[in-house]
């Protein structure tokens, strides 16, 4: 293998996985809502785009099959960028809706995919002392995009669109500039990516084998103990938050006589940019130290309590209605804090139920579902808001919350489960959160 220091190309490698993932599943939520859209279409068109996440599992075993790695990482970067460029080339058209969406989808496919892609390369790339030093590296700089997404970006837009007075515009100008880095991304990456001597299609699996796994595979996965009440707990762990999620945007950025909080875009860039991922990171690494020390049988239901933060911040925030910045960024770093403490304890068990054979495949299925629960709630969450308004709305989010608790109760756990996490298996799910 000719050899690449790998910092010339892990922190721009998941800066492009993380990118993505946040234009898809948060800022088309803000661009869609300044655009004019109702909250029952944008959570219902939006939360579709969970779907390649949801059967990701079902073409991850293809990449190996076809082509390298390599090829799979720089060719969805280039299908991401053009994807994203059709994004801004439709925002000022009359078919904006139709038109984005499509190209939404193109992202979000050729996102999941370069998911599977670079992972793999990461284990192919570096030996295992490197991988145990590096992920700590992949973990940060997938945060950075998160900011970058969540905070820069909107931020960008939300300036262009009181510079321009045209929020269109201020959209397209912002979409073409995620489109560009992507190209970027793809130059750098054509270049500067390592040819791993051992990243090539494997000879040895074909499409009919590939078949028998996976039968096999989701045979053993539906047959073990407790399967019922594990993917039960699956779908429901984030049923509060998955309708939570669809509508905080909408939300902070809807004017008082609507029932929001009237923030702008620019602000909204800083709240949940900066503060809520300051939060969401805090609470993951507390979440992943506790859990290490005492097991996920012990942490489970204070994790799965916490989540409840997720709820109260908001229901407080729609009946208070406060005009104080500080207050509402407060409120969205309780929010952001207990939702990261609380998903260590969801991964957790993930992991717990994939142990045994077929692991890797098995734990690839559970994020399937992870994603499912993600998807169908957040499908209706919008249409519920519009009937019976935001507080009332929160309200039933939080009594939502009782689900997670009955499917918690079902669960049995192995009490010295995750006692004994290595430091890297820990920064591992900490990346996961």
């Amino acid at each position: 293998m000719k050899r690449t220091n790998p910092w010339a190309w892990i922190p721009s490698l998941y800066l492009a996985e993380g990118i993505p993932y946040v234009a898809v599943v948060t800022i088309s939520v803000i661009m869609y809502k300044n655009l004019g859209m109702s909250n029952t279409h944008i959570a219902f068109y939006t939360s579709w785009l969970y779907l390649p996440w949801v059967i990701k599992p079902f073409w991850s075993p293809f990449v190996d099959l076809l082509k390298t790695k390599r090829w799979w990482i720089v060719s969805m970067q280039l299908l991401i960028g053009a994807g994203l460029a059709g994004i801004a080339f439709c925002i000022p058209t009359s078919f904006y809706i139709q038109a984005t969406l499509a190209f939404f989808w193109l992202v979000a496919f050729s996102s999941a995919t370069h998911d599977i892609a670079a992972d793999g390369f990461y284990m192919l790339g570096l030996d295992s002392s490197e991988q145990a030093f590096y992920v700590g590296i992949r973990s940060t700089f997938y945060r950075i995009a998160t900011i970058f997404g969540q905070g820069v970006l909107v931020f960008f837009a939300g300036y262009l669109e009181k510079t321009t007075k045209n929020i269109p515009f201020a959209w397209s100008i912002t979409f073409f500039v995620i489109a560009g880095l992507f190209i970027a991304f793809y130059v750098y990456h054509r270049f500067r990516l390592p040819h791993p001597d051992s990243d090539k299609p494997n000879p040895n699996i074909t499409a009919q084998s590939i078949l028998r796994e996976f039968g096999e595979t989701f045979k053993t996965f539906f047959t073990k103990k407790q399967a019922a009440a594990a993917i039960f707990f699956m779908l429901t762990y984030r049923l509060a938050e998955s309708q939570l999620l669809k509508l905080i945007q909408p939300f902070l950025l809807d004017p008082h006589e609507k029932g929001g909080l009237g923030l702008s875009t620019q602000e909204l860039g800083i709240v949940y940019g900066t503060v809520g991922v300051l939060g969401l990171t805090i609470g993951g690494i507390i979440g992943g130290i506790v859990a290490a020390r005492g097991g996920l049988k012990k942490w489970l239901w204070p994790m799965m309590l916490s989540m409840l933060l997720t709820c109260v911040t908001f229901v407080y925030l729609a009946f208070a209605m406060p005009d104080n910045l500080i207050v509402i960024n407060l409120c969205v770093l309780i929010e952001q804090f207990g939702y990261g403490f609380g998903f260590t304890a969801y991964m957790l068990y993930l992991m717990y139920y994939s142990e045994g054979q077929h692991k890797t495949a098995h734990y690839a299925i559970c994020t399937g579902f992870m994603a499912l629960g993600m998807m169908l709630p957040g499908m209706v969450a919008g249409w519920i808001q519009e009937q019976i308004g935001y507080q009332n709305f929160f309200l039933w989010v939080m009594g939502c919350s009782i689900v997670p608790i009955i499917a918690a109760s079902l669960l049995k756990i192995d009490s010295n489960y995750g006692r004994t996490k290595k430091k890297e298996e820990i920064e591992e799910l900490n990346d996961e959160v």
